[in-house]
């Protein structure tokens, strides 16, 4: 091996260096959970709480009403669903049977959704019922022979199931059952209760996540059970100080992003933690149950992170429940760090990953140095390696900048549809990430940016995030994206585009000259425009590449307050 593990030092006391990683599936354990922590929560939903001994009748139940369906091993169940109780059941009944889960975003357009049910050949979808009408349109292009509808008010406590019907008709959608059609409840009614034989096999699919799309469509990766395993072991394994059947979280993270699958729905599941489940993350809905059940951890995007710190009820509120944050999606920026450091001094843990790596890669030490913009160190079993970003062959000296590599047992299966991808991406067990960084003396990472993101300009590279980190320090500027205009004698040009915080006013010869007071001449931008909001991913990531597309054809100015 030619890594050296500089890392290790940096391990907080009780993580292991290395992992004796359990051949056990995900339900697997959520029977050897049930077993062990049977009355625990293992759900709360809107005020109704699932015990791990319901968890698992139900997703043996249906499990059972799957195989009555006609789903069998190998086959591809879409879920098209929020946070909500239905999803974990329909992910773990899959699994069992030793069918593929396969997620996707609720927010997915009809074309989006067409071309991912096409790449992952799934013959059934698990979808919400006001999301019904796009269901059948995708049925129709698609593989897809079963519906499977579930309503919000399915396992609220009486009477809100039944109030609610009736006094949110926009929460509600009736299901008119028909051949291939069918509705989530009334399905498993009708099934017998019956003990139903593991089918996960450790080295086979047992989900396929979807990539954010940051750089172009989104790619299905597919993971193994051992994929899914071994990384929620690795996460599990790097917090020694939370309690197997102790604690609960805020399930903030949609579970349909890698994150949430195995940072709030996967890790809760083997360790007997409860999952407060969050199906809309807007900050005052975070507050409020913040506030009633008292989580123990708090994961969540630096997005959310960063509306919860503008508002005066979270800052006033205490958090004497949380021991933790866990930061996803990027690093949360040091302002909302020194705040979030004002209310209480337990550990933010960043975190970083890739749909790729199941897909926890690196996290800061519980309770070690909180390096501002870094994103922590590799999790035990983890190799990682920078390489120049030409031939991707050499490994280049501890703090300069390269491509981010990654091997270890979280590594994905390959990408489907597209084999030829994985080929490209995956080398001698590697996985090219894409990803520009750096290590330092302690192993702690710094991610830079993408590789196709850099900006060239006189011979060199440009990164964008060194120039938007200087644009997050103006005063006025709430969100900042840079891109390069390819042109000119220098290669490119940089282009800034801004949002100001609500209220604000600023024009380009501003921002320009605050970056000229800190910025090299070549990394202050040419030209700025200002828009009312910046694309973004579901979990808060600018999707530069739509920034790009922005700009096409649009001619740019230096000065003036340029909007949409």
């Amino acid at each position: 091996m030619s890594v050296e593990r500089i890392w290790h030092a940096s391990y907080a006391p009780g993580v292991p260096r290395e992992i004796d990683f359990e051949p056990i599936s995900m339900p697997e354990y959520l029977t050897r959970t049930a077993g062990r922590f049977p009355g625990v929560a293992a759900l709360i939903f809107m005020g109704k709480k699932i015990s791990y001994r319901e968890l698992e009748a139900l997703v043996n139940r249906f499990a059972s009403a799957l195989t009555s369906i006609g789903v069998k091993a190998g086959d591809r169940v879409a879920m098209l669903l929020p946070n909500m109780p239905q999803l974990v059941i329909a992910n773990y009944a899959a699994m069992r049977i030793g069918a593929v889960a396969v997620m996707h975003n609720p927010l997915a357009d009809e074309a989006e959704l067409t071309r991912q049910v096409k790449d992952s050949n799934s013959t059934v979808l698990i979808t919400l019922d006001l999301l019904f009408p796009r269901a059948l349109e995708v049925k129709e292009k698609t593989g897809i022979r079963s519906i499977v509808a579930c309503h919000v008010t399915d396992y609220l406590p009486f009477p809100g199931n039944k109030l609610l019907r009736y006094a949110h008709k926009d929460i509600y959608r009736k299901i008119d059952p028909e051949p291939g059609i069918y509705e989530f409840l009334a399905l498993l009614d009708r099934t017998p209760d019956a003990p139903v034989e593991n089918g996960a096999c450790w080295d086979q699919t047992g989900a396929i996540l979807f990539t954010d799309g940051t750089t172009g469509a989104a790619k299905g990766v597919m993971l193994t059970h051992a994929n899914i395993a071994c990384n929620t072991q690795q996460l599990r394994a790097w917090l020694p100080e939370m309690k197997d059947g102790k604690e609960s979280l805020l399930a903030v993270f949609p579970f349909f992003h890698c994150v949430g699958w195995t940072g709030m729905q996967n890790l809760s599941i083997l360790a007997g933690w409860t999952d407060i489940l969050v199906p809309r993350p807007e900050s005052q809905v975070v507050i409020e149950i913040l506030g009633k059940y008292k989580p123990t951890l708090l994961p969540a995007m630096p997005e959310v992170f960063s509306g919860l710190l503008g508002r005066d009820a979270f800052r006033k509120m205490g958090l004497s429940s949380v021991k933790g944050f866990l930061v996803g999606a990027g690093p949360l920026s040091e302002k909302a760090t020194k705040e979030l450091k004002a209310k209480t001094e337990v550990p933010i843990i960043n975190i970083y990953g890739l749909a790729e790596t199941s897909p926890m890669v690196s996290a800061t030490p519980w309770g070690g140095p909180e390096k501002a913009g870094t994103v922590g160190v590799p999790l035990p079993g983890t190799d990682l390696k920078i390489v120049d970003r030409q031939s991707g062959a050499v490994e280049v000296p501890t703090g300069e900048t390269g491509e981010v590599c990654i091997k270890g047992p979280q590594v994905m299966q390959g990408y489907c549809k597209t084999p030829e991808r994985s080929g490209g991406v995956i080398r001698d067990g590697w996985l090219y990430t894409g990803d520009i960084g750096c290590l330092d003396r302690e192993g702690y990472l710094t991610i830079l940016g993408r590789k196709e993101d850099l900006i060239p300009i006189d011979g060199g590279s440009i990164y964008p995030a060194e120039i938007e980190d200087t644009l997050l320090t103006h005063p006025k500027v709430l969100e900042a994206c840079t891109i390069g205009i390819p042109g000119g004698h220098r290669g490119a040009t940089v282009k800034a585009y801004i949002v100001l915080k609500p209220g604000e006013k600023a024009d380009a010869e501003e921002i320009i000259a605050h970056c000229r007071a800190t910025l090299a001449p070549d990394k202050v931008p040419q030209s700025v425009r200002f828009i009312d909001t910046l694309p973004k991913s579901v979990v808060g990531k600018i999707l530069r590449r739509a920034v790009s597309e922005l700009d096409r054809n649009r001619p740019t100015k230096k000065s003036g307050n340029e909007k949409n």
